[in-house]
């Protein structure tokens, strides 16, 4: 991905609210399958990683845009930027 559309995607997402949830049991399959849905559904959608250690959010989250095949854009505190090209639009 070029910085152009890296920009690009973080200026979108900018007033978006987060859509899926990451808690403290991490990274379980509801929480694959209703990112999944979201990015499907929007293409660019934020995630809330709470009770997440520091360390441990970079890696979570790459982890969980490999499984979904998107685009990791961003973590900025405790929010993840997403990013999947919907095919059907």
């Amino acid at each position: 991905m070029n910085n152009t559309l890296k920009q690009s995607l973080k200026a979108k997402a900018h007033h978006l609210k987060p859509v899926v949830m990451l808690g403290a049991k991490g990274l379980t399959q509801s929480v694959i399958d209703e990112a999944d849905i979201a990015l499907t559904a929007h293409e660019l959608i934020k995630a809330k990683l709470s009770g997440v250690e520091k360390e441990e959010k970079e890696s979570l989250a790459k982890d969980l845009c490999a499984k979904l095949k998107a685009i990791y854009v961003q973590v900025i505190g405790n929010t993840l930027i997403m990013y999947r090209k919907n095919e059907e639009k």
